[in-house]
């Protein structure tokens, strides 16, 4: 599977919470990958208005409030696409198998149920739970180094 979608969410993350816009050197950075591969995704990020970059003014800035950007408004963006697609099937069963025959259309229902709950559950969940989990998380294992700094 692909890093762009969770690439484009620490992205967007460094984006909201930055005092000032940030560029895509900046965000490399952060990320861990080279800022080419950061400009690809914030040319699609941009595309579906999420974020704004202004000509003349390095970084960037999101369009909407965190909590208005649901996380399958960032797949969507990233992947380029208008669906979530998790699930392939192989593409020669062999038609004289009972398995073969069937297993198609069978696999084919049940991973396009999966994916559509998977899209609900993207739908329902939004930057801002990320920040604030991120937020939590940070808080929570900063707690447990001071402690362990105390043993």
């Amino acid at each position: 599977m692909d890093t762009k979608f969770s690439s484009a969410i620490h992205a967007l993350i460094l984006i909201s919470e930055s005092e000032t816009p940030m560029n895509s050197d900046q965000i490399a950075a952060s990320v861990g990958t080279n800022p080419s591969y950061i400009r690809k995704l914030t040319t699609r990020l941009s595309k579906a208005g999420i974020i704004e970059g202004h000509r003349g003014i390095s970084g960037f800035r999101l369009r909407q409030k965190p909590e208005q950007i649901s996380l399958l408004d960032i797949y969507k963006a990233v992947m380029e696409t208008d669906s979530l697609h998790l699930f392939d099937l192989h593409q020669n069963p062999n038609d004289a198998c009972i398995v073969g025959h069937n297993i198609r259309p069978v696999l084919g229902s049940m991973f396009r149920g999966m994916e559509r709950d998977v899209e609900n559950r993207l739908q329902s969940m939004t930057l801002e739970d990320c920040i604030t989990d991120m937020s939590r998380y940070i808080v929570e294992h900063s707690t447990e180094k001071s402690e362990e700094s105390v043993k």
